[in-house]
Formats: structure tokens, sequence, C-alpha cells
């Protein structure tokens, strides 16, 4: 899959375009059943005309752009496993355009002209409620509007289960409130978060519980805090376990909002210091609790071991 990065003003030329393309755009966060919509579309079209097929994300949120926002954002599918996704979709290019003051002030006009028509788009696919241009006046009535002809446009309806539009903001609640299950059911599979393991307090393996702290990838959006029945990809394999989001109230000063991430890793016990991981969260067990004494967290850590293995055991 070919990904570029693009910027206005970008460097393509379009007398240089020999390929054409059925493009989905959108910013696309968590790549969840309702944007697997639009781009199944384009794919659909991209073979329907025989040209090649393509995604248009954004990159920041425009938020930070146009918001001026200050503190982070925090996203469903971080840029670079965004990109993996739409490679596993079967999608033959990517272009991920830089978010900035001057591209937000494009015209609708403008974004046609530098966005669509350089760069040989001849379809464009988006969801109903997608917008583009200064102040989002542009939408997909726009869009057909001022194609003159030079390509085709589709207009994907509000995909929506049973409760209401499937959206990433629905997601982003499923997640703070530890409903994963929820959120998997409007992704198609299970929320995952990329990191790294780095070096804890080392506390847990002397109660016998040996854990892997996780680092997560910049931006990612964390889970509420609990303990959950996991999921860890090591090394391109796959490890059932337990973890604990939160600040350890066992043990540590209330005071410290430290937030950490831990795996206990199911029948595993090699160093794995410095290595990537993906951990993939599948059911929250309980909420986050003090306890009176070691012994006691020790009894729980057990009985919340016993529930994921059960859980994965029915999973499967």
């Amino acid at each position: 899959m070919n990904v570029e990065h693009l910027r206005y003003p970008h460097q393509l030329d379009p007398n240089d375009q020999t390929a054409a393309y059925s493009l989905a755009v959108g910013f696309f966060d968590g790549v969840h059943k309702g944007h697997q919509a639009v781009i199944k579309n384009a794919i659909e079209k991209a073979q329907e005309l025989n040209i090649e097929s393509a995604v248009m994300t954004f990159d920041p949120h425009p938020s930070i752009v146009l918001g001026g926002r200050k503190e982070k954002v925090f996203y469903i599918t971080p840029l670079q496993q965004k990109i993996d996704l739409l490679r596993k979709m079967g999608l033959q290019n990517v272009f991920v355009v830089h978010f900035t003051s001057d591209f937000a002030k494009l015209s609708p006009e403008e974004f046609i002209q530098y966005f669509i028509r350089d760069l040989n788009v001849k379809h464009v696919s988006a969801g109903f409620d997608f917008t583009f241009g200064q102040f989002g006046k542009g939408n997909m009535e726009m869009m057909k509007q001022l194609s003159n002809g030079d390509y085709g446009v589709s207009v994907i309806n509000k995909q929506a289960d049973e409760e209401e539009k499937i959206s990433s903001t629905r997601i982003r609640q499923y997640l703070q409130d530890g409903d994963m299950e929820s959120a998997a059911r409007l992704l198609g599979r299970a929320f995952k978060v990329p990191g790294i393991v780095v070096h804890g307090d080392k506390r847990g393996r002397t109660i016998g519980f040996p854990t892997a702290n996780i680092q997560p990838s910049e931006g990612s959006f964390i889970p509420g805090t609990g303990v959950y029945a996991v999921r860890i990809k090591i090394q391109d394999k796959w490890y059932d376990g337990v973890c604990n989001v939160g600040y350890k109230p066992t043990f540590k000063n209330p005071n410290d909002k430290q937030l950490s991430i831990e795996v206990h890793i199911l029948d595993f016990n090699k160093n794995i210091y410095g290595e990537e991981v993906v951990v993939g969260w599948y059911k929250r067990i309980r909420s986050e609790q003090k306890f009176d004494g070691i012994e006691t967290l020790k009894a729980q850590i057990e009985k919340d071991k016993n529930e994921a293995i059960q859980y994965f055991l029915n999973l499967s």
C-alpha cells in the first residue's frame, strides 16, 4: 500500500498524475463500521471503474488547529494504527493531509481543486455528514454540484445499530465507561492500544503476579480505570492476560496521579522490556479498588485471573 503525506500547497504536480483514484475521504478515527461502509464503497467503485482505491485522512485532529486546544487529543486509532487497519482492508493508497491553519482556510472550491481534481480523483465516497473547506461550508451536496462531471460522488447514509448512529463519540464513551464489548460491536473488532514495555516498580513479581508495564503510543485513548481481560501481542503472537488500568491505590499515595497500565500475562515468563506490543481489550472485570493488605489483594488478583481464563475459554 502506498502512503503519501500531503501538505497545502501540496507538492504533487497534476501533470504527473498517471493514476486515477476512487477516494474515500474523512478523518476515520476508529475505522469503525460506519467508516468501513464508506471505505468499502470506494474500493467497490475502484474495481468498477478499473482505477486505484484510496483513502484521504487528516493529521492532526482538526480540533487542535480549529479549536486551539492546549490539552492532548487522544485517538481511538493513532495514525500508524489507522494506516495498518486501512492496509488490512485492501486499500492501494492512503493520502495523509497535514491539517494546518492554512489548509483550514481553503474554500470548498479550492479544496476540490487541490485535493480532488489535482489528484486525478474520479470518484469520491464520504459519509452523509462529511464537511470540507473553511468553517465546514462544503458538504456532500456541494461536492456533487461542483463536480462538473469530472468525478462521481457516493454519499453513504447514516450507519446505525439498534440504538443510534455508529460514531467515534459513542465508542469513546464506551471506552471511558469500560464497556469493551459495546465498543467492539461498533468497531467490528476488539479495541487495541499499541505501546512498548517499560520498567515499572516491579512490585507485582514480589506478590507472585509479575506484570508488563505498558507505555502506550503517543495520543492513544486509554479505557477507564479498572481491571480487564485482555490479550497482548508480543512478537506476532497473542497471549491472554489481566490488565489493571489505574493508580494502584493499595500501594500509592492517593495524591500520586500517575496512571499505569500493567498486564499480567498468563503462562508467560520471558523478559520483554523494550518490546513493542499491542493490548487488545475484551471485558472489564471490575473497578479499581484499595485493599486492606497484600493477602487480600493477592486473593482478588487470583479471582481476576480465573475470571479472565474463563472468559477466553468461553470466547474460543
